[in-house]
């Protein structure tokens, strides 16, 4: 996989008088057309300031939602474009397509200092794809090609493999800073390296648990995860929802575990309810729920628990919420846990997604040691996988 000395940086690029095409990430939450949380478009800035100082004219695309291949008219990137010319102090041209003519056309007319945006990539099948003659189309566009796009790292679709295949392609500073620290976790991170993993789905982390067991020394299971883990050694999880597909699989990690005499810790209570939006919760043992009761959050005995194991940890990555955290009755535990990774002296990775939007909430970010912007490129880079959109980026 990419290491950090391998990649090539855009600090080593010529781009003064270029058109420089840049994959960001602005698939950012949105309120109806109003940008919620303009966190990832703020992480761009520097790698867009370079290149505007260094005399570049830009040409900017990302993807916003699912739109599968279709033009989804609340999908357009409209809102993006004004939110950044607001950060960035100047006017930032949305263009109506990606590809064709017209684009071809105000790309031309742009000069150095320029900034234009290109609408939702997605809106195109040929995306998702890596077309060849839709990245050739999307290429033939520019110069230089920058990805500054961490969170499609690991996707192979034209914008982040086909254009880099195309021009002299760089990573830019976002990208750069992400492959910095996190390879601090494995390269020789400091011991007890602890990973804390939930979220709702097991079937999503089934990969990060196999691998991770092999890395780490303790892995702290919460979320709709844990229910599933639980089950899968006979636990009683109520209706709690579980995946039964994946009992086997989870089985075999917790035996390779032992083997290897990585901790796995589960959580000892949980809170119960008998739907997410019941008036009424309570707390009970996590392996003995009524039939009646589902699981929506770790008790306080498990972020007890978990905060004992999270203090002597020297190393920690966090992917996944502990709880239904949306709903004030069950995130106590995601907080818990936050809080115990904040109070912690340990270098702490936060893989994006949900997990980064909840310490942003509960304003703990600042006491974070690095919080990146790509949960499913965060997670894969940390189990060693190769990604391809660094791949395409090294020599």
């Amino acid at each position: 996989m990419a290491r950090a000395q391998q990649i090539r940086r855009i600090q080593e690029a010529d781009v003064a008088g270029k058109t420089v095409l840049v994959r960001v990430d602005y698939n950012v939450p949105m309120d109806g057309r109003t940008v919620k949380d303009d966190a990832r478009i703020r992480a761009s800035l520097p790698t867009l300031e370079l290149l505007l100082q260094r005399g570049a004219k830009v040409v900017l695309f990302t993807h916003l939602g699912r739109p599968d291949g279709a033009v989804v008219p609340e999908l357009r990137v409209d809102p993006l474009a004004e939110r950044l010319s607001a950060l960035l102090r100047r006017p930032v041209q949305k263009l109506d397509d990606c590809v064709g003519a017209a684009v071809e056309a105000s790309v031309r007319a742009a000069r150095p200092g320029d900034v234009l945006l290109l609408e939702n990539i997605r809106f195109h099948a040929e995306e998702e794809a890596n077309d060849p003659s839709f990245a050739a189309g999307l290429a033939a566009l520019g110069d230089v090609y920058v990805d500054d796009a961490f969170g499609t790292a690991h996707r192979a679709h034209a914008s982040t493999v086909g254009v880099a295949e195309r021009l002299p392609a760089y990573a830019g500073l976002l990208v750069q800073e992400e492959v910095d620290q996190l390879s601090r976790l494995l390269r020789d991170p400091a011991r007890p390296y602890v990973a804390i993993v939930g979220g709702k789905k097991a079937a999503d982390k089934l990969g990060v648990l196999r691998d991770l067991v092999a890395r780490v020394d303790a892995v702290l299971i919460g979320g709709g995860v844990a229910f599933t883990v639980l089950a899968a050694t006979g636990a009683e999880v109520g209706g709690s929802r579980v995946e039964p597909e994946l009992f086997d699989d989870l089985r075999a990690i917790l035996k390779a575990a032992k083997e290897r005499g990585t901790e796995i810790v589960l959580p000892a209570d949980a809170v119960l309810a008998p739907a997410l939006s019941a008036a009424e919760t309570t707390v009970g043992d996590a392996a003995r729920i009524p039939a009646g009761l589902c699981g929506f959050d770790i008790g306080p005995k498990s972020v007890a628990q978990f905060s004992r194991v999270i203090a002597g940890a020297r190393s920690l990555v966090w992917a996944g919420p502990m709880g239904a955290f949306e709903f004030p009755a069950f995130a106590r535990g995601t907080r818990g846990v936050a809080e115990a990774v904040a109070a912690s002296g340990a270098f702490s990775v936060i893989g994006g997604g949900e997990t980064g939007e909840a310490v942003e909430e509960m304003g703990l970010s600042d006491r974070i040691g690095f919080i990146s912007t790509g949960g499913g490129a965060c997670l894969a880079f940390l189990r060693g996988k190769s990604l391809p959109a660094l791949a395409v980026l090294e020599g």
